[in-house]
């Protein structure tokens, strides 16, 4: 299975956009993930329209238990990323029309 890197978006960025030089691409892609962890960080949502939502979590600390040995083990809390695809892309990637 194919994916697609970091490299592969400032290469799309480079080609699609235009007028801009390679370098400039990269400083451009930089600066856009650069500003969605900061945001992120602060614990704020993102909401990308046609895209979906990126919204931070808070999972509290939890009772779990080691698979192996059945012991019981302290999950901290910690925070969590999650994802809502929008119904656009959903659509986009069942190849249904964009309406």
């Amino acid at each position: 299975m194919a994916r697609m890197t970091k490299a592969d978006i400032i290469e799309a960025v480079y080609e699609k956009v235009g007028g801009f030089s390679k370098k400039e691409a990269a400083e451009i892609v930089e600066t856009v993930f650069n500003t969605i962890k900061e945001t992120l960080q602060q614990g704020e949502k993102i909401k990308i329209s046609g895209f979906g939502n990126f919204v931070v979590r808070e999972k509290n600390a939890r009772i779990g238990r080691n698979p192996q040995t059945g012991e019981e083990i302290t999950i901290s809390a910690r925070r969590v990323l999650t994802f809502k695809p929008s119904q656009v892309l959903k659509n986009a990637l069942n190849g249904q029309p964009i309406q």
